[in-house]
C-alpha cells in the first residue's frame, strides 16, 4: 500500500489511521476534500492532518465511514454534539440520521416471569414488552413429554419411554406458557414433562430447578432483576420482573454512485437489525 493510500489524522490529539478511500465515501464532504488538498483548514503537520475537533466523537464518524451504519453504545447521549460534528465535516446523510434521535436511542425492555407450584406440576408464564425477545426465548425453551409406569417426580431418565417435544403455548406474540412435572394418566401411568433451555443441554422435571435455570439464562442475556412479588391468587404465583436496555436498530446508509452525478454520493436510509 502506497503512502498516498494511507491517511493519518490527529483529531483533538487522538490519532487515526485509515485509507484515503474511506474518507472519500462522500465526495462532497470536507474529509474527501481534505484528502484532495481542496480544504485549506486542515493542515498537514509532519505527515498528519491536524483537525481541531473532538477526537472521541470522531471515532463514531470513522466507524460510520467504514461501515455506513450508525451504531452507538447503549449509554450514548451526545446526539446533538455528534450531529454538529457530522455537519462540520459535511457528512449530511449522517447528520440527518442523527437528527432522528428517537430511532437511535435504546429503549427499556420489560420481561415478567410467573411461576407457581400445584401438586407435582410447575406452571410458567413469561410476558415480555418486546415480541422479538419472546420469539427468541421460545426457540431456546423446549418441553418434552413421555409416559412412565408406577413412578413419579424423581424417576430415573433411563426408565422413560422416548420423549416427544411439545409446542409451547403462545397466547399472544408477547407471552408464552409451559409446565413441567408429572401428572397421573391412567392406572399407574404418569405423564412426565421435562424442560430444556438452550444452551444448557439438561432436561429438567423439577419446577424449582427449571425456574433457577430460566432466571440464570435471563441474567446472562443482559436482563436485570428489579422486583419479586407473590401474586394474590389461588396459585400463589411468584412473579419475577426483569428489565434491560435493548439496543435500537442501527440505521444504514446505502451509497450509490451514478453516471453523470458529478461524483456526488446518493444516500437512502434503511434499517438493519443490530442484535439484542
Amino acid at each position: 500500500m502506497s503512502s498516498r493510500e494511507v491517511v493519518v489524522l490527529s483529531v483533538g490529539g487522538v490519532r487515526f489511521v485509515t485509507r484515503a478511500s474511506t474518507l472519500q465515501q462522500f465526495p462532497e464532504s470536507r474529509l474527501a476534500r481534505m484528502v484532495s488538498d481542496d480544504d485549506q483548514e486542515f493542515k498537514l503537520v509532519n505527515g498528519e492532518f491536524f483537525v481541531d475537533r473532538d477526537g472521541a466523537l470522531f471515532s463514531y464518524i470513522m466507524d460510520f465511514l467504514r461501515t455506513l451504519q450508525v451504531s452507538l453504545p447503549t449509554d450514548f447521549s451526545d446526539y446533538q454534539r455528534l450531529q454538529r460534528e457530522a455537519e462540520f465535516y459535511g457528512l449530511y446523510p449522517l447528520a440527518n440520521l442523527l437528527s432522528q434521535e428517537h430511532l437511535l436511542k435504546p429503549r427499556l425492555e420489560i420481561l415478567e416471569v410467573r411461576f407457581s407450584l400445584q401438586e407435582m406440576q410447575a406452571f410458567f408464564r413469561i410476558f415480555g414488552s418486546c415480541s422479538t425477545t419472546i420469539e427468541a426465548l421460545a426457540e431456546q425453551i423446549t418441553v418434552f413429554t413421555g409416559q412412565q409406569s408406577g413412578q413419579g417426580w424423581n424417576s430415573p431418565f433411563a426408565s422413560q419411554k422416548p420423549l416427544v417435544p411439545l409446542p409451547l403455548e403462545r397466547p399472544s406474540h408477547h407471552d408464552m406458557v409451559f409446565l413441567c412435572g408429572t401428572e397421573y394418566s391412567a392406572g399407574d401411568q404418569f405423564v412426565a414433562r421435562y424442560v430444556s433451555i438452550k444452551p444448557d443441554k439438561r432436561k429438567l422435571i423439577n419446577g424449582t430447578n427449571v425456574l433457577g435455570l430460566l432466571l440464570d439464562t435471563l441474567l446472562k442475556d443482559g436482563f436485570r432483576l428489579i422486583s419479586t412479588r407473590t401474586v394474590p391468587s389461588e396459585e400463589k404465583a411468584e412473579c419475577y420482573t426483569f428489565e434491560r436496555m435493548k439496543r435500537a436498530a442501527g440505521l444504514a446508509i446505502m451509497v450509490n454512485q451514478t453516471p453523470g452525478s458529478s461524483g456526488v454520493a446518493q444516500a437512502r436510509r434503511s434499517q438493519v437489525q443490530k442484535g439484542k
